[in-house]
């Protein structure tokens, strides 16, 4: 029997869909039965039409839920949905399992496989082909640039024009992770003066390869796989202190520091934001429930400061490009499926050093190392290889040479 994979129609606020079309018919190819909630794609401009020619089918919610193998969402499924969901069904998405706990204990308990994608080890060089928040973050990364050209108030290239001529706007990029590599590379091509900022010293040289300038950090925190690691509170207001120059010499601040199930770290004072000058615009990537990088950041909205300047919540910016975020999320997912697919069945070895991180739950038990230290579980030891038994003849010829 086919394994069935089912895509449901996100919540309203977000355009992405879990499957593009192109990688429906990759599946479709290789034996999988897919299954489209009706209207799933419609926001990332995949209509029904597009998923039926592709070789999937497309149902209702209800029986997309019941008839799958596994279910592939962008964001965590609401209640109603989880509630319809069996034992021994699995579910991938971006299920934020690091802080919802409830939602985690709530899959265990219903003997869900839940693979999480923001447990995904990213260190190790297999997992590099299901790495959806790098995929996401480079998609974002891009946008926030065009997105930032388009508050800013005035030109971002140098214009000569009759009238006179228009200074460059100057563009400072806290963070040149993937997000931050990605808006530097895009504010650049649109002309504009552009510096980056991170705590990672080795950033200098993908930086300086963009043609922006690296602005040297009295702070360095380079930790395990090249990310950063998360600074003490000493370091902490050292780096708030000398961001403070470095935001007053800029026009605009894009910002890119997110951390996976915890609060984003501040990176723009509440005091660098009220000082900053009229017309000033912060992009705060990482602006969520959570918190931002901008002190006063609001997900979603603009706020306008007393002095004038602007702070945009920009923490949905994968979603404003739905349909190239959609085709990358799409082949994350996929390479998961891959990995974990032996002769047509699902088979979750929990002792794998990816698939392992990678579950969140599996047969009613927390499985994650990192979920489980979040949880304040105790860790969990792979299973001791059984050693063989030695025959019994071989047991007598021992007997005998003794």
């Amino acid at each position: 029997m086919a394994i069935t994979i089912s895509v449901l129609k996100e919540a309203p606020g977000e355009n992405r869909v879990a499957l593009s079309p192109d990688v429906v018919r990759k599946l479709v190819k290789n034996d999988y039965q897919v299954l489209i909630e009706q209207g799933a794609g419609e926001r990332s401009f995949y209509r029904d039409a597009v998923y039926t020619e592709a070789g999937a089918k497309v149902v209702d919610r209800a029986e997309a839920i019941t008839q799958a193998t596994v279910i592939a969402t962008i964001a965590q499924p609401d209640d109603a949905t989880i509630d319809q969901m069996k034992a021994g069904q699995a579910l991938i998405g971006l299920l934020s399992p690091l802080t919802d706990i409830d939602f985690v204990k709530k899959l265990a308990a219903k003997k869900i496989t839940a693979l999480a994608f923001e447990l995904l080890p990213r260190t190790v060089s297999r997992a590099q082909t299901m790495d959806v928040l790098s995929s996401q973050a480079s998609v974002a990364g891009y946008k926030v640039g065009l997105m930032a050209a388009d508050h800013f108030s005035r030109y971002f290239p140098m214009m000569i024009t009759a009238a006179g001529t228009a200074k460059p706007a100057k563009v400072l990029v806290l963070g040149t992770g993937v997000a931050g590599l990605q808006a530097i590379g895009t504010a650049k091509r649109l002309g504009a003066m552009v510096s980056g900022y991170d705590i990672r010293p080795a950033s200098r040289g993908e930086v300086e390869s963009l043609g922006a300038t690296f602005l040297t950090t009295s702070v360095s925190a380079t930790g395990e796989g090249g990310y950063a690691r998360q600074l003490t509170e000493e370091e902490t207001a050292q780096q708030q202190a000398e961001l403070e120059g470095f935001i007053a010499q800029n026009n605009v601040i894009i910002t890119t520091a997110q951390v996976p199930g915890r609060r984003p770290p501040l990176l723009v004072t509440q005091k660098s934001a009220d000082e900053a000058k009229t017309g000033t615009l912060f992009m705060d990537l990482a602006a969520s429930d959570l918190g931002g990088n901008v002190a006063g950041s609001k997900p979603g909205e603009t706020v306008t400061t007393p002095n004038g300047a602007e702070i945009v919540g920009a923490g949905d910016m994968a979603s404003q490009l739905p349909a190239s975020a959609s085709d990358m999320y799409a082949k994350n997912v996929q390479a998961v499926l891959n990995d974990v697919n032996e002769d047509g069945k699902l088979v979750f070895d929990i002792d794998d050093e990816v698939v392992g991180e990678l579950l969140a739950t599996y047969d009613g038990e927390i499985i994650s190392n990192r979920l489980r230290s979040v949880m304040e579980l105790p860790e969990r030891k792979p299973a001791e290889p059984e050693e063989p038994e030695t025959p019994a003849e071989d047991q007598d010829d021992a007997k005998g040479a003794d």
